[in-house]
């Protein structure tokens, strides 16, 4: 039985290690990190960077597998968490999408040549929206 207990562990781990190798490779490829490096003009604090995504991974690892684990740090540290993951999961989005030329090839089809910020803010602002309708309306209820 320990034995049993012990294998399914070892292959546990090695599969998140799969996966958390495949997820930073997949983030290092589309140009998350240093984009928001370049983007902050922080260059000296790479390690920093590096070090906040990789304790994001883990901490939103173990909030997943072990979901019963409470952290009394209250409201203001869940807002400060969901605004950071919208962040993350936005910048992931529109990297993504930059990468396969998603938004030049919309905007020369459309011959869109000026306004491209106003655009992109009302795309953020639906998004926002469209989440907090769903998390706050009746659409979370069902």
């Amino acid at each position: 039985m320990l034995i049993r207990h012990i294998f399914l562990g070892l292959c546990g781990l090695s599969a998140g290690f799969a996966v958390s190798a495949g997820t930073f490779a997949f983030l290092i490829a589309i140009g998350v990190i240093p984009r928001m490096i370049g983007k902050c003009n922080r260059a000296a604090e790479t390690m920093h960077f590096e070090n906040a995504v990789i304790l994001g991974g883990i901490f939103g690892n173990l909030a997943s597998v072990f979901p019963f684990l409470r952290f009394p740090l209250g409201p203001l540290f869940l807002c400060a968490y969901g605004i950071s993951a919208g962040i993350f999961v936005g910048c992931i989005a529109v990297a993504l999408a930059e990468i396969i030329n998603t938004f030049p090839i919309m905007f020369r089809r459309t011959r869109l040549k000026t306004g491209l910020f106003w655009v992109m803010l009302m795309m953020a602002l639906g998004k926002c929206v469209g989440a907090l309708y769903f998390f706050i309306g009746k659409m979370a209820a069902q």
